[in-house]
């Protein structure tokens, strides 16, 4: 049994367009991806944001020599470490600076990609042809490489950070503007726009930029979860998030030495990073699914 397909949410619509796009996502919020890729992700979210205020930041740097390496139980939920300290606390407040990170560096990305891209792919000749070269030679190296140049050039911290994975995410946000821009600026509105003497500001602001949104909200959820994936891995390599302040990637690194007495020590933090990416990848196939037209709910 077959669905009729609904509109996607860049369709024009009419006064019940709103009604329409809302309908849509509530639809695609009700499937089993979309219900768990929603729950992952305000599960992750209320706990980077309530932890900090629940439990006090000294209580993950307590450490208890005597209580080292100590397994899951009911006193030690999650376990301890080799210092003793408690790694449920250091689990929860650890989600705190990942989020923080991820997010702040595709804001950065998004603040470098997006007039790249709308740029090349508006004004296109020469513009395009010299903004995209520059693009190009970033894309010749692999994320987390340039990641890793970037942050070892400025120093370990978390505004190095954040500055390295936006700066290596940027190039990939470029190539998907420019494209989702190049095919808007073909539309006939935009060249009835330009026939009637809009400026480039103009048909950019009004027409190229409120179009090419619904593919960039797409990416940049996506983009969250590898840079989670980004900061763990600077942190594991000692290039991200510096002691004492918790960090997933970090635990993991400090655990090495341990997994084979104490597993619980990298489990933990890689099952946290594990879902919070699953939760954000599920919460990303769903947008984009909403924004397919050709995507239809049973």
């Amino acid at each position: 049994m077959t669905s009729t397909p609904i509109p996607p949410l860049d369709t024009p619509m009419g006064p019940d367009g709103d009604q329409l796009k809302t309908r849509r996502l509530l639809r695609a919020l009700k499937t089993s991806k979309g219900l768990i890729g929603l729950f992952l992700v305000v599960s992750f979210t209320l706990t980077a944001i309530l932890a900090p205020l629940l439990i006090r930041q000294d209580l993950s740097t307590m450490i208890n020599i005597k209580a080292r390496h100590a397994p899951p139980s009911l006193a030690h939920p999650m376990g301890t470490d080799n210092l003793g300290r408690e790694i449920s606390y250091r689990v929860l407040l650890g989600a705190q600076s990942s989020l923080l990170i991820a997010v702040s560096a595709v804001s950065l990305s998004l603040l470098l990609g997006l007039p790249l891209g709308v740029l090349a792919g508006h004004f296109k000749g020469w513009t395009d042809l010299a903004l995209m070269r520059v693009v190009d030679t970033l894309l010749s190296f692999p994320v987390l490489l340039l990641a890793l140049a970037i942050s070892a050039i400025l120093g370990p911290n978390l505004r190095n950070t954040i500055i390295a994975i936006g700066v290596a995410f940027a190039p990939y946000l470029a190539r998907i503007v420019r494209s989702e821009a190049l095919k808007v600026n073909s539309l006939p509105y935009v060249e009835a726009a330009r026939s009637a003497g809009a400026s480039h500001m103009r048909i950019i602001m009004r027409h190229i930029l409120p179009n090419i949104m619904g593919p960039v909200i797409v990416q940049a959820t996506i983009s969250v979860a590898f840079a989670i994936l980004a900061e763990a891995g600077l942190s594991f390599l000692g290039l991200g998030t510096q002691p004492p302040t918790p960090s997933w990637g970090l635990m993991i690194q400090t655990s090495r030495s341990y997994l084979d007495a104490a597993p619980w020590t990298a489990l933990m933090p890689g099952t946290a990073i594990a879902l919070s990416v699953l939760g954000l990848n599920m919460l990303g196939d769903v947008l984009r699914d909403v924004l397919d037209p050709t995507y239809t709910y049973h």
